[in-house]
Protein backbone atom coordinates (compact mmCIF):
# COMPACT_ATOMS: atom_id res chain seq x y z
CA UNK A 1 0.00 0.00 0.00
CA UNK A 2 1.17 3.51 -0.73
CA UNK A 3 1.80 5.73 2.27
CA UNK A 4 1.11 9.47 2.42
CA UNK A 5 1.87 12.14 4.98
CA UNK A 6 -0.80 14.85 5.15
CA UNK A 7 -0.24 18.05 7.10
CA UNK A 8 -2.43 21.09 7.59
CA UNK A 9 -3.59 23.91 9.79
CA UNK A 10 -6.80 24.70 11.64
CA UNK A 11 -8.56 27.91 10.66
CA UNK A 12 -9.63 30.44 13.27
CA UNK A 13 -13.20 29.13 12.95
CA UNK A 14 -11.96 25.63 13.78
CA UNK A 15 -10.04 26.90 16.82
CA UNK A 16 -13.15 28.72 18.04
CA UNK A 17 -15.12 25.51 17.64
CA UNK A 18 -12.51 23.50 19.55
CA UNK A 19 -12.64 26.01 22.39
CA UNK A 20 -16.44 25.87 22.53
CA UNK A 21 -16.68 22.08 22.19
CA UNK A 22 -13.41 20.14 22.54
CA UNK A 23 -13.29 17.02 20.37
CA UNK A 24 -11.00 14.16 19.44
CA UNK A 25 -9.98 15.14 15.91
CA UNK A 26 -8.42 11.75 15.16
CA UNK A 27 -11.76 10.06 15.86
CA UNK A 28 -13.53 12.67 13.74
CA UNK A 29 -11.19 12.38 10.74
CA UNK A 30 -10.74 8.60 10.70
CA UNK A 31 -14.20 7.87 9.15
CA UNK A 32 -13.48 10.35 6.34
CA UNK A 33 -10.18 8.61 5.55
CA UNK A 34 -11.82 5.19 5.68
CA UNK A 35 -14.76 6.30 3.49
CA UNK A 36 -12.16 7.30 0.88
CA UNK A 37 -10.60 3.83 0.99
CA UNK A 38 -7.66 4.66 3.23
CA UNK A 39 -6.31 3.59 6.59
CA UNK A 40 -5.14 6.17 9.11
CA UNK A 41 -1.86 4.93 10.56
CA UNK A 42 -1.34 7.93 12.83
CA UNK A 43 -2.76 11.33 13.66
CA UNK A 44 -0.55 13.78 15.52
CA UNK A 45 -1.10 17.31 16.72
CA UNK A 46 1.99 19.31 15.85
CA UNK A 47 3.59 22.65 16.59
CA UNK A 48 5.37 24.92 14.16
CA UNK A 49 4.20 25.48 10.59
CA UNK A 50 1.32 22.99 10.82
CA UNK A 51 -1.25 22.00 13.42
CA UNK A 52 -1.62 18.32 12.54
CA UNK A 53 0.08 15.50 10.68
CA UNK A 54 -1.48 12.25 9.49
CA UNK A 55 0.08 9.14 8.03
CA UNK A 56 -2.39 7.44 5.69
CA UNK A 57 -2.06 4.19 3.76
CA UNK A 58 -4.10 3.75 0.60
CA UNK A 59 -4.00 2.31 -2.89
CA UNK A 60 -6.55 4.91 -3.98
CA UNK A 61 -4.78 8.26 -4.44
CA UNK A 62 -7.91 9.75 -6.03
CA UNK A 63 -9.91 8.69 -3.00
CA UNK A 64 -7.39 10.41 -0.74
CA UNK A 65 -7.63 13.58 -2.82
CA UNK A 66 -11.43 13.37 -2.57
CA UNK A 67 -11.23 13.19 1.23
CA UNK A 68 -8.93 16.21 1.30
CA UNK A 69 -11.34 18.14 -0.92
CA UNK A 70 -14.16 17.35 1.54
CA UNK A 71 -12.02 18.45 4.49
CA UNK A 72 -10.91 21.64 2.74
CA UNK A 73 -14.47 22.50 1.71
CA UNK A 74 -15.50 22.73 5.37
CA UNK A 75 -13.42 25.86 5.79
CA UNK A 76 -11.99 24.55 9.06
CA UNK A 77 -8.62 23.44 7.70
CA UNK A 78 -6.13 25.17 5.45
CA UNK A 79 -2.67 24.70 4.02
CA UNK A 80 -3.25 21.00 3.36
CA UNK A 81 -0.13 19.36 1.99
CA UNK A 82 0.32 15.76 0.92
CA UNK A 83 3.56 13.93 0.20
CA UNK A 84 4.07 10.28 -0.63
CA UNK A 85 6.31 8.47 1.84
CA UNK A 86 8.45 5.38 1.33
CA UNK A 87 9.83 2.80 3.72
CA UNK A 88 13.56 2.16 3.98
CA UNK A 89 13.03 -1.12 2.12
CA UNK A 90 11.24 0.67 -0.74
CA UNK A 91 14.07 3.20 -0.95
CA UNK A 92 16.67 0.42 -1.00
CA UNK A 93 14.79 -1.28 -3.84
CA UNK A 94 14.64 2.03 -5.74
CA UNK A 95 18.42 2.42 -5.35
CA UNK A 96 18.99 -1.07 -6.76
CA UNK A 97 16.65 -0.42 -9.68
CA UNK A 98 18.36 2.92 -10.36
CA UNK A 99 21.67 1.08 -10.62
CA UNK A 100 20.13 -1.30 -13.17
CA UNK A 101 18.71 1.44 -15.41
CA UNK A 102 21.46 4.08 -15.06
CA UNK A 103 23.37 2.80 -18.11
CA UNK A 104 20.30 3.48 -20.29
CA UNK A 105 20.28 7.20 -19.51
CA UNK A 106 22.39 9.79 -21.28
CA UNK A 107 22.64 13.03 -19.27
CA UNK A 108 22.57 16.45 -20.93
CA UNK A 109 25.89 17.87 -22.09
Amino acid sequence: MAMYIVTGCYTSDAIKGLLAAPSNREAAVRPLVEAAGGKMVSFLVTTGETDFSMVIETEDAEGLMSALIVAGATGTVSNLKTVQAFTSEQFLNAQKKAGQIAAKFKPAG
